[in-house]
């Protein structure tokens, strides 16, 4: 059943069971107090019956003895004027000795006295006692000792809520209760038809707009979680079902930028692919061709233009080689197959050692290489081979690109918890038209000249292992050449 009912349904029904239990809770609390609060005013004001009786009436006879005989026409008289009561003289150890009950009436014999003697003792009201007529059920009374001679010779014992009364009391209680609890239906009908109107309104209404907009999802999806996205988040949010759209709105917002974001790395990752193949197709056709023409025309080529053909065909096949192989280690960086394995070291003694592989290369371009390298840098934390990969390809790059007789500047420092280090060169610098595409991946929509002079993989790869590490990479702007400056996290 619950499942097919509505949330408002639900709710409804919750809320109506709520109210019957309160009102049925409600209802027991006040009908108990209604009836302590009138069994006390009934024996408040009956307290002193049983001592104005014993005073105006003979109960025992000169002897003290009690007759049941003599007493129970007196008893009858006494409870005609009174039907409500019932009366009996009960020894001092609370046997029953004298009563006008109809044969048959009487359950018990034994009344207990404890509660007498808290009466006789003014304790707190109501007070009950047995009632002689039920075996178990205990009710409010008037009692007074009976003495002769001062001594006790038992006890007046009035109950204060007879038979008669309880029967009358019972009967209107029947008729009251129907019409109360008829009255406590149309109320409870009538409150919940309008908590269904109100719930309808405030929870239901909000709760089904926001049900439809996540139910286009499965329709649509990406364009219903834009959609969802779109819509403005409630400030100040009042109540749950407001907090409940912002956060669907918030996550939508989420989904959407992410799939954007997967969108355009799927975008890059095909312009990649395809820049990627021509670059390899390029040296392939020409080394194919080379090669073919080796094959086709050996017999009738010199010397000189087979060994030219053999050489073209070799660099071709080289550069095929280093660039399969920079794609490789560029895939392994992206998908996180290669770990810095850190350990820490000095950066001026990497450089130093990395400079002298270069020596040969400096020495025959005639570069002048200038280096501002102080005392006393803090040691870095990082993956030796990966730094000295980073200070390679840059002062590489330097060399290939600096005239012969140019000048190539390193400078190294320490700014705040940061060693940066820059690698200028007096070269012909860098088109403006490359400069945003040096760390990214390729585009096959570049043009050709501008794929050409960007150069292979290894800058993006030198950003890939700085980034690794928390550094980063950027082309500083300068009056002549190119200016690269990266840095690194002090070692901790």
């Amino acid at each position: 059943m619950k499942a097919k009912l509505s949330l408002s349904q639900r709710l409804t029904l919750l809320f109506i069971l709520l109210l019957v239990l309160c009102a049925t809770i409600a209802g027991a609390v006040q009908l108990y107090s209604s009836m302590q609060f009138g069994n006390a005013m009934v024996q408040r004001l009956s307290a002193n019956l049983a001592q104005q009786i014993v005073r105006s009436e003979p109960l025992m006879d000169a002897q003290g003895r009690v007759d049941r005989n003599t007493l129970k026409p007196l008893f009858d008289r006494l409870m005609t004027f009174n039907p409500s009561v019932e009366l009996y003289v009960i020894s001092p150890d609370g046997e029953i000795l004298a009563d006008a009950a109809p044969p048959g009436h009487i359950k018990r014999q034994h009344v207990a006295l404890a509660p007498v003697e808290q009466f006789l003792n003014q304790g707190t009201m109501p007070v009950y006692g047995d009632d002689p007529r039920s075996p178990d059920k205990h009710k409010v009374f008037s009692a007074a000792p009976l003495r002769q001679d001062g001594e006790l010779r038992g006890y007046l014992y009035i109950i204060l809520q007879g038979e008669e009364l309880n029967a009358l009391a019972e009967n209107a209680w029947h008729k009251t209760l129907w019409s109360t609890l008829l009255w406590a239906l149309l109320l409870v009908a009538g409150v919940g038809v309008l908590v269904a109107v109100l719930v309808r309104q405030w929870v239901t209404r909000p709760v089904n707009a926001l049900t439809r907009e996540a139910s286009r999802i499965d329709q649509d999806s990406i364009s219903a979680i834009k959609h969802l996205a779109a819509q403005p988040t409630v400030e100040k949010p009042g109540d749950e079902v407001a907090l409940l759209r912002n956060t669907f709105i918030e996550l939508a917002r989420k989904i959407a930028s992410q799939w954007d974001e997967l969108a355009d790395s799927d975008r890059q990752r095909r312009e990649f692919i395809a820049n990627i193949s021509h670059d390899l197709r390029t040296p392939l056709t020409s080394l194919l061709g080379y090669l073919e023409t080796l094959s086709m025309k050996a017999a009738t080529l010199t010397p000189e233009e087979s060994r030219h053909y053999l050489e073209i065909a070799l660099r071709q096949g080289h550069k095929v080689r280093h660039l399969s192989q920079e794609l490789f280690e560029l895939a392994r960086l992206e998908h996180g197959a290669i770990k810095p394995q850190r350990e820490r070291f000095a950066l001026s003694e990497l450089v130093s050692d990395v400079v002298q592989k270069f020596d040969l290369s400096l020495e025959t371009r005639q570069i002048t290489l200038q280096t501002e390298i102080p005392g006393h840098l803090p040691l870095i934390n990082a993956d030796l081979s990966m730094v000295e990969r980073v200070v390679t390809n840059l002062l590489d790059n330097a060399i290939r690109h600096t005239p012969l007789g140019g000048t190539i500047r390193l400078k190294i420092w320490q700014q705040e918890e940061r060693l940066q280090m820059e690698v200028a060169d007096s070269g012909p610098g860098i088109d403006a038209a490359v400069r945003e595409q040096l760390f990214v991946r390729p585009s096959a929509l570049s043009q050709q000249a501008t794929r050409e002079k960007r150069g292979g993989l290894g800058l993006l790869i030198v950003k890939k292992m700085l980034e690794l590490h928390g550094g980063g990479i950027g082309l500083e702007e300068s009056t002549g050449g190119a200016c690269f400056r990266f840095w690194l996290p002090c070692g901790r």
